[in-house]
């Protein structure tokens, strides 16, 4: 069965609140009349369970039900760890 959730990788911004982190998302667009490559950057709100995550950390999100006002995605796996 193929999974039709989204997923993205980026890094932990925020760890301060319970069970969430502010993770940020880089991806890199081209301008559509220069070419010129750009970063665009976006923070999504994640539900962190057991509260794994630090600031620096490399994770993948994955989409999921509103868990809150701001918060529509969970922290899937934690892929390296920030270095302290």
């Amino acid at each position: 069965m193929h999974d039709r959730r989204k997923k993205r990788e980026g890094v932990v911004v925020s760890a301060r609140a319970p069970k969430t982190v502010v993770v940020q998302v880089t991806r890199l667009v081209e301008q559509p009349l220069y070419g010129k490559r750009l970063k665009r950057r976006t923070r999504f709100m994640a539900h962190d369970e057991q509260g794994r995550c630090a600031e620096g950390d490399r994770v993948v999100i994955i989409e999921s039900r509103p868990l809150s006002r701001h918060k529509r995605w969970r922290v899937s796996r934690v892929l390296a760890k920030a270095d302290a």
